[in-house]
């Protein structure tokens, strides 16, 4: 089901240093990485754009280019939350291949059903994921505050505006700020090395044989 509240965002704008060159360009069973997550937000949110200024990227969705480049995936979310004209922006990074358009839909459905949440990520494995996340239009002031300040880390930007934000509501942190622990990184795994990629092509392979 597609929701008409949220927009959708491949974050595809980051460097690709350890790969040797833009993954969302690396092509996976016959498409390029940034193919299949627009196809997949596409399933899932009422318009979706791409996080980058990279024009070859624009066969594949409007691009949304960083306010303030150069602040890592902060400023991809910046410009995300800049951008929107609905109430929610999914964030998906390019390189993520395994998460599914059905995880997602009822992900997205869940939390937009909660009326206290406005921040909504994952814990994998122990590991904070919060490039994959659901972000409510009142979380756009603290992410432009940690541009302006400098502070590129996400995921404490993301928890103090869940703090903030659940503050100003008279709510518990934990119903504004949605942190879901997840104990299968199978479903998560990020693609930063062509061994990563080399390994993803596998599994790839492997799923869609049985």
């Amino acid at each position: 089901m597609v929701a008409a509240e949220v927009s959708g965002y491949v974050l595809a704008g980051g460097k690709s240093s350890r790969m040797g060159r833009d993954k969302a360009l690396l092509e996976l069973a016959g498409r390029p990485l940034v193919q299949h997550a627009a196809e997949k937000l596409r399933l899932v949110c009422a318009d979706v754009h791409i996080l980058s200024g990279n024009e070859q990227l624009a066969a594949f969705g409007p691009l949304v280019a960083d306010v303030h480049p150069g602040c890592g995936p902060l400023g991809g979310i910046e410009a995300a939350l800049l951008h929107l004209r609905s109430t929610w922006s999914l964030i998906l990074p390019v390189d993520v291949p395994f998460v599914t358009a059905d995880f997602l839909a009822g992900w997205v459905a869940e939390i937009v059903a909660t009326s206290a949440a406005r921040v909504a990520m994952f814990t994998v494995d122990g590991r904070p994921q919060p490039t994959l996340c659901l972000l409510h239009q009142e979380v756009t002031p603290f992410v432009q505050r940690a541009v302006e300040r400098g502070e590129f880390k996400l995921f404490p930007m993301l928890e103090e505006a869940g703090r903030m934000l659940a503050e100003a509501q008279s709510k518990r942190a934990d119903e504004v700020f949605l942190n879901r622990s997840w104990n299968d990184g199978s479903m998560f795994a990020n693609l930063n090395t062509p061994e990563e990629f080399a390994e993803a092509e596998r599994q790839w392979a492997a799923v869609n044989a049985s």
